[in-house]
């Protein structure tokens, strides 16, 4: 079963749910492929600013995932992310002016990609992933956002799921089912439970 995870490197929710995808890959037979999308294209034309970043912080993260997805690969994106992902979405985050240098060099990369952030060379190949994830559910929605192909070829596709803590195991397998279960119910929209954990990463 292939797996597809769209996914913005600034949201806290998205790197819960990636860790929950790499448990699930362990005790099921998905494979995963990453994908970027963007919360500040998403919230474009908006009157609020829903993630409050007047500054447009939130494109640097992303410019400089596509850069490594571009010049390195998948497998270099996902170092990357992870590295990243570990810093900034943390009980002690490690904002700094080495953040993104740091993460490349932990994630066996040059510092070059890092020039990206500050670059609109990559926007369009960002604008062009995000728009495939969110087309398949509908811009009414975040991130992050999986698709799932079946062995027979049919497609389930879903926002979230949203959660506060990493399911470890079979315990990740069995959220894994329920959520194919509950998204490829036709007619199946929105599922929602009690609120978000306001600490969510103490015990990830």
């Amino acid at each position: 079963m292939l797996a597809d995870f769209w996914f913005d490197p600034s949201c806290p929710y998205s790197w819960i749910t990636a860790q929950w995808l790499r448990e699930v890959v362990t005790v099921r037979p998905v494979e995963l492929r990453w994908h970027l999308m963007s919360l500040s294209v998403l919230n474009e034309g908006r009157e609020d600013d829903p993630e409050g970043d007047p500054e447009g912080y939130l494109w640097l993260p992303v410019r400089i995932c596509a850069a490594v997805e571009q010049e390195y690969g998948q497998d270099a994106l996902v170092r990357f992310y992870t590295a990243l992902a570990a810093r900034v979405h943390a009980p002690a985050p490690e904002w700094g002016p080495d953040l993104f240098h740091s993460a490349l060099a932990e994630a066996g990369l040059p510092e070059k990609p890092a020039e990206a952030a500050r670059s609109t060379a990559y926007d369009e190949v960002i604008r062009a992933s995000h728009a495939e994830g969110v087309g398949l559910v509908g811009d009414h929605v975040g991130t992050p956002i999986v698709a799932v192909t079946a062995p027979d070829g049919g497609r389930i596709a879903f926002f979230g799921p949203v959660i506060s803590r990493v399911p470890r195991g079979e315990q990740a397998g069995r959220l894994w089912d329920g959520t194919l279960l509950v998204a490829g119910t036709p007619g199946f929209h929105e599922i929602k439970g009690p609120p978000a954990d306001p600490d969510p990463f103490r015990s990830t």
